[in-house]
């Protein structure tokens, strides 16, 4: 295609104040869904970027997770397609995220909309029934809501074509980048019409982003809300520095606590792990990792929103993208060590203008290397020393005592031994993981229980 040329500089406009969505030229069908879903006044991204998204232009928003970036491309994408229909396998519009998770958020949130405009839209993502995807697809589709792994499948079972797609939207591109898409990208870019228009919306412009932009964007408009400075502003940011032995307690204290958290780990192993000792102690959690089926994940994030699990015990699978309302406290249990990770990690809460907590546990080891990554991050953290049981752990994180019965039936779950390895080693730990010293302690407990049966026979007569 003809790119434009990466030396052209762009328009760059800062956000306009919140007005109405009546202002915004929306057809009146989404004026009427937003009233009849309670949704009143746009959020600055919407009310910035809309109206030129609407005429066509070529936009780049600045903007972090959670500041309204669905609807801000949503309903111009969906507004300037209606009244068009689709031909089988060549959709007209095109939504690339960079997780599952995200593509089925983005697609529930526009159903709505689409339905009213009577425009048919297909998620395509991987971890789900392909068939039913190509079926969706052939059977016509205006908007496609896709991650591109799958979407790359698909084109290459010609199952779907990108050629019509006239708005392609490109979203979390800076994650897209992170999590190593950047060559699928470019590929959907190179396929779909060039004369179409493209919106593309990141949190951060690093390089790989200035490549999108400078190559497939023509004289896009900027706009910049809640821009990277600012987005750690609406949060307390507390590390809390912890005994290595206490800190398993600490963290299910913060688990039990009223309202829900979310518990982020480094490995899928640590994470099933803290969650069957949490469950063990009486605590409402689930997992979420890459290694638990879609179909899983999609139920675990439901029951999280729900209010039926009140922790999420998660790897970096769930910092992508994530939208979860009213959650005011996550955690790091093994503290990130790269600064977009933490922001990734962090943006789960204090979304929309509400204000939240970011809890981190550390060692005394590990507290230099955590002040690196907080000031790459911007972040001035707080920082405590606390134990469990503590009234100052409770002030800070609402942490209070399980009740220690356990939410599955069967064999409760072991709760490893405090033992000085961080979360995400306790896999090594022959006490932690039930190795050597689990087993003797098993044996020499059935050993006891053996010989007080045969005591109960013996008094029976048996």
């Amino acid at each position: 295609m003809d790119h434009p040329d990466p030396a052209q500089p762009a328009s760059v406009t800062q956000s306009a104040p919140a007005g109405s969505f009546a202002e915004l030229n929306l057809p009146a069908e989404v004026l009427r869904t937003l009233t009849a879903l309670g949704v009143h006044e746009p959020f600055p991204i919407q009310t910035a970027t809309m109206p030129d998204a609407l005429a066509g232009r070529d936009v780049l928003g600045r903007g972090r997770t959670g500041s309204g970036k669905t609807l801000a491309f949503g309903l111009p994408l969906l507004a300037r397609t209606a009244g068009q229909r689709a031909e089988s396998k060549q959709p007209l519009a095109l939504v690339l995220v960079p997780t599952r998770e995200l593509a089925q958020q983005v697609a529930e949130a526009l159903a709505p909309y689409a339905e009213a405009l009577r425009l048919r839209m297909a998620t395509v993502v991987g971890g789900m029934s392909i068939g039913r995807q190509i079926s969706a697809l052939r059977d016509g589709a205006e908007v496609v809501v896709a991650t591109p792994g799958r979407l790359h499948d698909l084109v290459e079972r010609k199952a779907c074509r990108l050629g019509r797609v006239r708005i392609a939207v490109i979203d979390e591109a800076d994650q897209m980048c992170d999590l190593g898409f950047l060559p699928q990208v470019t590929e959907v870019l190179d396929q779909v019409r060039p004369d179409g228009q493209r919106m593309l919306f990141s949190a951060t412009l690093d390089r790989d982003v200035d490549h999108l932009v400078a190559h497939y964007l023509r004289d896009p408009v900027v706009h910049s809300v809640d821009p990277a400075a600012s987005a750690v502003t609406t949060m307390d940011h507390h590390v809390l520095v912890v005994h290595g032995p206490d800190r398993y307690a600490v963290t299910t204290e913060i688990a039990a606590r009223d309202g829900r958290v979310l518990l982020f780990l480094d490995t899928k192993h640590a994470v099933d792990q803290l969650t069957r000792h949490l469950r063990a102690s009486g605590v409402h959690a689930a997992a979420l990792h890459s290694g638990k089926s879609q179909p899983q994940r999609t139920r675990t994030l439901a029951q999280f929103k729900d209010g039926r699990v009140t922790v999420l015990v998660a790897t970096n699978v769930a910092a992508r993208g994530l939208h979860i309302d009213d959650l005011d406290l996550v955690v790091n249990v093994d503290p990130p060590t790269d600064p977009k990770d933490y922001l990734h990690r962090a943006g789960r809460t204090a979304r929309a203008g509400e204000s939240g907590k970011v809890v981190t546990l550390v060692l005394s080891g590990e507290r230099r290397e955590t002040s690196r990554v907080m000031a790459e991050a911007g972040v001035e953290p707080t920082v405590t020393k606390v134990r469990s049981g503590e009234a100052e752990l409770s002030r800070i994180t609402g942490a209070k005592a399980p009740s220690g019965r356990p939410l599955d039936s069967g064999p409760a779950a072991t709760r490893p031994k405090n033992t000085n390895t961080p979360f995400r080693g306790l896999g090594t730990s022959k006490d932690a993981s039930g190795g050597a010293g689990g087993k003797s302690r098993k044996a020499d407990e059935a050993r006891k229980l053996a010989e007080a049966r045969k005591a109960a026979r013996t008094r029976r007569g048996g």
